[in-house]
């Protein structure tokens, strides 16, 4: 079930910072009480291939989304003890060192579950054992959630495992959203900070696509 235009789930989750530390973090309540938008990225796991250049990659771009008042949070199901491992290998061995944003460790699939973004194919009842037999690796695809200062979800999507994030499009989408805020203007296609935007009603678009 699609998030967007609600608000995003009050769940608290155990979460670790760069310095080893353990505590509990929401989502919803983090944007709302710092009065900031949230960017939530999940990826499938530690210690593999295609997440570190991601991790890496928001960290690059860490300052622009503190310029525009943006939280970067990343999640996975591993626990807290292998992401403070993989906090501790170095960039050049396929490890996260030098990141900084927390990591929320979702063990129990409380969030990830409500999100319904587990690689779960499917699910058998076994009569014999009294439980459920799934098929899949249980670990989240690549899904991105856009917080804003309000706790309501102003975009989501789902990547496949093999396909890496463009980092640079959630700057635009929060430039975009921000606009909107701000100036009550609607974003078309391919708006970016600095082009033109226009009004919601018939004058708006006719004007824009005039010009």
């Amino acid at each position: 079930m699609a998030l967007v235009g609600k608000q995003f789930p009050n769940i608290e989750i155990d979460a670790m910072d760069e310095m080893g530390d353990t505590f509990k973090l929401n989502i919803r309540e983090e944007a709302i009480k710092n009065k900031k938008k949230v960017l939530l990225f999940w990826y499938p796991k530690d210690f593999t291939f295609v997440c570190p250049t991601e991790l890496h990659a928001f960290q690059e771009a860490l300052s622009k989304f503190e310029d525009r008042n943006t939280k970067i949070i990343a999640a996975s199901c591993d626990t807290p003890e292998v992401h403070f491992a993989w906090l501790n290998t170095p960039k050049n061995a396929g490890g996260i060192e030098g990141v900084t944003y927390p990591i929320l460790s979702d063990t129990n699939r409380n969030l990830s579950n409500r999100l319904g973004i587990l690689d779960i194919v499917s699910e058998k009842y076994d009569e014999e054992s009294d439980s459920f037999i799934y098929e899949g690796s249980n670990v989240t695809y690549r899904a991105t959630y856009l917080i804003d200062e309000e706790g309501k979800v102003f975009h989501e999507s789902v990547n496949d495992m093999p396909l890496g994030r463009n980092v640079n499009e959630y700057i635009r989408l929060i430039d975009a959203y921000t606009h909107v805020q701000q100036k009550g203007e609607v974003c078309p296609a391919n708006w970016e900070e600095g082009k033109d935007a226009m009004k919601a009603n018939r004058t708006g678009v006719a004007e824009y696509l005039s010009n």
